[in-house]
């Protein structure tokens, strides 16, 4: 028999329904019988006189009715619990099969080479391979709906990252609520950004850049991976803090063969994407978005230091479809959180230019609760709006 409870599937699981239905016939069958010695253990002992004296037949018959309808209680009791266990067992077995692991961006992108290291590592935890497919578009949107209508059953998940909580300010007739329909899984990383140029332009720190390009306004192509995204985001609020124009050029494939042409001279640009350009004096590495500088770079400033109170960092995380039962989640959490403990993930991160980012499901939720609050703010001021 297979249970018809959903998410389990388990072969001899019934439904708690099946349960009470066949316990309550043991009851009456029972009750109609004579009873002798321990009723079916339920620790009460009735001692039937034999042969019966007349006359206490009607009382035998009610003890026994009341003795069947206690074990009655006792076993609709410990049925009622039944529905938990299912979900317990499947999370033990858990996975059984292949996960899907949608990733909403382009393969080589930042948000790729870190979806793949994260399903190496869940793959070596839990046993079972993570099959990575990317479904790039509308800004994530497209990757994160195909999540969202799964089945909260732990066998699809979601890469996402701090554009899937910008989206929630700028795009307002989805069909979906990214807050709302994404459970939090695990943060995997914090993803620091690197202001990059092109080598052909004249300047070699922030504030000869800002100055260059005070002296040239609407001159410099900034480029984006697409309006809204957070390359652009972060770029707009350098932009608005540094108090200078660039000309916005957004993309929908790889900006970086531009930039190191030339085409574009200037991009605000995830770690993971850049330190190989970087290391192979491809472009020109200015500055680093965080509040302090790297510990695996630390010759290199922050803009903080030249633009006061700018910070802008993204992070890469594990999503799951809401109603995704919690002892799964907290499986995959527990995973995660154990590999970026081990000293292969962190110099695997390290050399990408990102830290371990270590988080429980819902400090990851209130995570993303405070990084809504802050963006929103940024994207409301810029009134962008993208539908």
């Amino acid at each position: 028999m297979t249970c018809g409870l959903k998410g389990c599937g388990l072969k001899g699981c019934v439904t708690a329904g099946a349960w009470l239905l066949r316990l309550f016939a043991y009851a009456e069958r029972l009750q109609n019988a004579t009873p002798k010695g321990n009723l079916a253990g339920s620790g009460e002992r009735f001692i039937s006189p034999q042969p019966p004296p007349e006359g206490n037949e009607q009382r035998r018959r009610e003890d026994a009715m009341r003795v069947s309808r206690r074990l009655a209680l006792r076993l609709a009791a410990g049925a009622a619990a039944w529905p938990a266990r299912p979900r317990l067992v499947f999370a033990d077995t858990y996975p059984r099969r292949p996960v899907q692991m949608i990733v909403p961006f382009p393969p080589g992108s930042a948000p790729d080479i870190i979806a793949r290291l994260s399903g190496q590592w869940l793959s070596d935890r839990l046993g079972q391979n993570f099959v990575m497919e990317n479904r790039p578009g509308a800004g994530s949107n497209i990757g994160t709906e195909i999540v969202v209508r799964a089945q909260p059953d732990g066998y699809t998940i979601l890469a996402d990252v701090l554009s899937n909580v910008l989206n929630a300010s700028l795009y307002h007739n989805l069909s979906f609520n990214f807050l709302r329909d994404i459970a939090p899984v695990a943060t995997v990383a914090n993803a620091p950004y690197i202001v990059l140029i092109t080598q052909s332009l004249p300047v070699k720190t922030i504030p000869e850049f800002i100055a260059y390009a005070k002296a040239n306004p609407g001159k410099i192509n900034f480029a984006s991976g697409g309006i809204g995204t957070a390359s652009h985001i972060f770029g707009l609020l350098f932009m608005t803090m540094a108090g200078i124009e660039l000309v916005h050029v957004p993309y929908r494939t790889n900006y970086m063969p531009d930039l190191i042409s030339g085409q574009v001279q200037a991009v605000v640009n995830p770690m993971p994407q850049s330190m190989e350009f970087v290391k192979a004096n491809k472009v020109r590495a200015l500055a680093v978005t965080t509040k302090s500088r790297l510990s695996a770079f630390p010759d290199l400033p922050t803009v903080n230091e030249f633009v006061p109170g700018y910070e802008a960092i993204g992070w890469y995380g594990i999503g799951a479809p809401k109603d995704t039962p919690r002892d799964i989640i907290d499986k995959l959490n527990a995973a995660i959180n154990t590999s970026l403990d081990q000293a292969t993930p962190q110099a695997r991160l390290a050399a990408l230019g990102v830290e371990p980012m270590r988080k429980t499901p819902a400090a990851f939720g209130e995570f993303i609760a405070a990084e809504n609050e802050k963006w929103g703010k940024v994207i409301r001021a810029a009134n962008l709006k993208l539908d």
